[in-house]
């Protein structure tokens, strides 16, 4: 369509068709004033503030027009000011004020609220007291600790409703009555607390009133007292970013809350957030903080200063170097901490001790995804950047309770399906993912490598693979094809529970879409086969061709914050950062002198992973380990085992921000600052670098944890003489090569960049193998079905599966230390009410469920969330350590522990003495 001329303030415009006379003059920087428009949302028109005079060219007709939903048309004569406009926008606040509580002197929303601000630029005040008609009164809703509700203060803008349905996907909210009662309501005109709200706060963000208020912050400050500083959320591996509102209190500064992005948006969030990144900030200021160093003495562990806490590692580190070597020592790494952090770390175990046992978390959860998707692609990295969900016609959801472990993820998701992506998720659970997608799969707990075998042996069998691609672009399709040969969908179907018919209709719809990718969790990797698994998705991606574009792919969702960047730095034990191999003798000589070592110092033996370390505490090879920011006696398989391996210890060394689990055991403690109070970078599950921000200063003497580690090296012998987070980074663009171009400079200009950047010219990579593999060509891998390593039997008949809460994160020490704790106050065992009835349990009953490696109390839940069969809890209450029960098998290629699936019993307790105070009540 060819563009419009039209005259705006006596200026003549040309301008594009379908353009409203608001978005032409927020082009042009015209201010005209607006409550109700949202630009990134469907126009309500409901406040008619934005009123502007129009004059149609064709008949000369002139009338008062709401510009945000008015489109241009040929001819048209705006006035954005005219006196009519102005007059009608002062009526329009008088209504409004006279249905509104004269309390700006202690609204919340005092300096930040639209209303008060047009009512000071328009000259417009509170009607006189005669002059007040009748005004709505309504109770406000202050029933959780996040979100206050002052519906009295509410105009009806509609922004609430609106982001609520159209970016978040939910309808918590809408309007109910008519007429001058018609009002904004939750589900039944009832409290926030007891409607499907999963605070994400997005209503927060939007509203222009006092009607809705952050009650975190409530009280704390002024808006005007409030500096916003940019940073990111220390949460799962999305990768948001956040602002930390912070204020100075007699010349402390403190974090109050946080907020999603202000101007603009994140690069991945936009302005979206979850429930733990805008209301789980509490721990950051929570009097359980560590601020001293603590040291073990007579057996309890004393503050102490830090001087005593380095000299007494120092020394027995060097004893024990000298008498023991140094594969005696073992390092456990941090998803919670930064790059630069996790960097120092590798090289202290390789540099200064001499030893490659170093691990982290990403052995618990993604190892499968590093060692299959490196075998098939070259690279164990999630392919496509998260913004392509909106770009696939068909996506794949495999293990993955995104909605609760991601969940601005899932809110692209959801946004997809809305716009009529076609979503299959198979999982053994009824998730919110599996509800809202048009086909859930509901398989059978620990099967999903026949599933994924039959899918490529249907795709090979009807013909429907990429034939281009794979032999173009491909190997190994031979062997593949002979591997899947048997696995017919018949013989599938008797192994995960499922139709034969379903597994030919995803096998289709997979391999017949234009773009299809394929999102998955710990549900595929956790697993005693998870390695197979990850590969065995691999096939898929390349028999179809469904990789290097967008909208296609191969991407498994990081847990923690940092997952992916401490990978990528090195914290595995078979690789310096950047995954290069200890065993290579051209980059051992590379390192060497890089770091200024001798050869000799550093190992060709690849190391321990976690689970071998604690193997080797417990038989007494490993004497010294330090574990920075993990709590394994939490998070790690048979934890009992765990327990009593680190007692074993010579000496354990925990650096945290609280006295976790872990660090009760140990025998000094050093107390870390928070993801508040230190600089570096994260780097997301989509491989986004990007840069955290201090915000306040370190509680009490707690240190950030590079600080720890320059000065501890600097103790053995080796100096490290950083002066910032920055400068490690340039060391790190030097090592490895996938960082070579991503520099603080670049970082502090562009935001950031995803790996692989090589060179400061580079642009960096959003979606990998676009043109070639990084490995040549992609790699089918023939992978046998092998079932769990432990299957249900007659003394343990049902399946236990573990996983994340919506309002938790990890071993809960972040999470369970403020508002959050409130929405999710205990953990209970879900149950299918069949199996409950079969053991005679109602809801709320307190059971004790039994595995071969222990037994744990808790309250049971009857859903049919789950499948008969399967029960399932999560990791986050020490009260119910839910890993002392899971089962400690590994995976041989990535050594991770079948945390998803082991034999269990239950059995119900008389004894309520054994609730000890702590189950309050059961979210039903």
């Amino acid at each position: 369509m060819q563009d419009i001329t039209i005259t705006i303030n006596g200026q003549q415009q040309t301008v594009s068709p379908g353009m409203t006379v608001l978005q032409v003059a927020r082009k042009l920087n015209l201010e005209i004033p607006t409550l109700c428009h949202d630009p990134f949302l469907s126009n309500q028109g409901s406040c008619r503030l934005c009123v502007v005079t129009v004059i149609d060219g064709k008949t000369n007709e002139k009338r008062l027009e709401p510009a945000c939903v008015t489109p241009v048309q040929p001819g048209f004569i705006i006035e954005t000011d005219s006196e009519d406009a102005i007059e009608a926008r002062k009526t329009i606040l008088e209504l409004l004020l006279a249905n509104h509580p004269n309390d700006c002197l202690r609204c919340e929303k005092a300096g930040h609220c639209a209303l008060q601000q047009y009512a000071y630029e328009y000259g417009v005040d509170f009607p006189a007291e005669q002059d007040q008609g009748k005004k709505n009164q309504y109770a406000s809703d202050d029933s959780n600790p996040f979100i206050e509700r002052h519906m009295t203060k509410c105009i009806l803008c509609g922004k609430c409703v609106t982001i609520c349905q159209e970016e978040q996907g939910r309808h918590v909210l809408d309007y109910a009555y008519r007429g001058f009662a018609t009002k904004v309501v939750s589900e039944g005109d009832g409290l926030l607390q007891d409607s499907p709200c999963v605070f994400c706060g997005a209503c927060l963000q939007v509203c222009p009133t006092g009607a809705l208020i952050d009650k975190t912050k409530k009280g704390k400050a002024r808006s005007w007292e409030i500096e916003k500083v940019p940073t990111l959320c220390p949460y799962c591996g999305t990768g948001c970013t956040i602002e930390l509102e912070v204020v100075q209190k007699k010349g402390v500064r403190e974090v109050i809350a946080a907020s999603a992005p202000s101007h603009g948006g994140g690069i991945v969030n936009g302005r979206s957030l979850c429930a733990k990144g805008r209301f789980g900030m509490g721990f950051i200021h929570h009097p359980e903080r560590l601020t001293k160093p603590l040291i073990r003495k007579n057996g309890k562990l004393i503050e102490t200063t830090w001087e005593e806490a380095f000299s007494t590692i120092a020394k027995k580190f060097k004893d024990l170097l000298q008498a023991e070597g140094p594969d005696a020592f073992a390092f456990l790494a941090s998803a919670r901490t930064t790059n630069e952090e996790n960097y120092l770390l590798n090289k202290i175990s390789r540099a200064v001790i001499g030893t490659n046992n170093i691990d982290h978390c990403a052995r618990l959860c993604h190892s499968a995804s590093v060692a299959g998707l490196a075998a098939a692609f070259g690279s164990g990295a999630m392919t496509n950047p998260i913004k392509d969900i909106e770009k696939s016609d068909t996506f794949l959801v495999l293990g993955s309770n995104t909605t609760e472990t991601h969940p601005v993820i899932a809110q692209q998701m959801i946004q997809a399906i809305k716009k009529g992506s076609q979503a299959i998720v198979i999982d053994p659970r009824k998730t919110e993912i599996a509800q809202l997608a048009q086909e859930h799969i509901q398989i059978k707990a620990g099967t999903d490598l026949a599933f994924l075998n039959s899918l490529a042996h249907v795709i090979i069998e009807e013909k429907l693979y990429n034939n281009r691609f794979v032999e173009e672009r491909t190997e190994n399709f031979k062997a593949l094809a002979a591997a899947v040969a048997p696995c017919t969908p018949q013989w599938a179907a008797e192994i995960t529970g499922l139709r034969p018919e379903q597994i030919i209709a995803v096998a289709r719809a997979y391999s017949r879409a234009k773009k299809a990718a394929i999102y998955y969790t710990m549900g595929i990797t956790q697993r005693f086969t998870g390695t197979y698994n990850v590969m065995a998705i691999a096939n898929l991606a390349l028999l179809t061709g469904h990789i290097g574009r967008p909208g296609t792919g191969v991407n498994p969702l990081r847990g923690q914050n940092n997952v992916q960047g401490a990978c990528d730095m090195g914290a595995l034990p078979d690789v310096y950062p950047g995954y290069q191999a200890v065993q290579d003798e051209k980059i051992r000589r590379k390192m060497a002198s890089l770091w200024a070592v001798e050869e000799e110092k550093l190992s060709i033996r690849p190391g321990c992973t976690v689970g071998e370390m604690i193997d080797g505490a417990a038989e007494g090879t490993i004497k010294a380990m330090f574990i920075m920011g993990e709590n394994p006696v939490l998070a790690d398989a048979n934890s009992s085992h765990v327990v009593k391996a680190l007692q074993k210890l010579d000496i354990l060394v925990v650096a945290d921000i609280f006295l976790t689990e872990t660090a009760e055991l140990a025998h000094v403690v050093l107390p870390a600052a928070s993801f508040a109070e230190k600089e570096g970078t994260f780097t997301n599950t989509e491989r986004r670098v990007q840069s955290l921000h201090k915000a306040i200063e370190q509680r009490g003497e707690a240190r950030p944890d590079w600080k720890i580690l320059t000065e501890l090296s600097c103790r053995l012998g080796y100096p490290m003489n950083y002066e910032s987070p920055a400068e490690i980074l340039e060391e790190i663009n030097l090592v490895n090569s996938a960082y070579g171009g991503i520099t603080p400079e670049r970082l502090h200009k562009e935001g950031s960049l995803c790996w692989p950047c090589p060179s400061s010219d580079h642009p960096g990579t959003a979606r990998l193998h676009e043109e070639s593999f990084s490995r040549g060509k992609g790699k089918f891998h023939g992978v046998p079905y092998l079932g769990p390593a432990e299957e249900p039997c007659q003394n343990y008949p049902y399946i236990l599966s573990t996983g994340r809460r919506l309002f938790h994160y990890h071993g809960g020490s972040m999470t369970r230390r403020g508002a959050l704790h409130w929405a999710y106050p205990e953990e209970h065992l879900e149950m299918h009410p069949k199996d409950g009835a079969q053991e005679g349990l109602r809801t709320g009953d307190l059971v004790t469920l039994h595995s071969r490696r222990g037994a744990v109390t808790l309250p049971v839940y009857l859903t049919e969330g789950v499948a008969p069969g399967l029960v399932f809890s999560s990791f986050h209450f020490r009260e119910s350590r839910i890993n002392e029960l899971t089962n400690g098998a590994r995976d041989p290629i990535a050594k991770i522990p079948e945390l998803k699936h082991c034999a269990v019993r239950i059995e119900k307790e008389k004894d309520w003495s054994k609730r000890e105070g702590r189950y309050k009540r059961i979210l039903v």
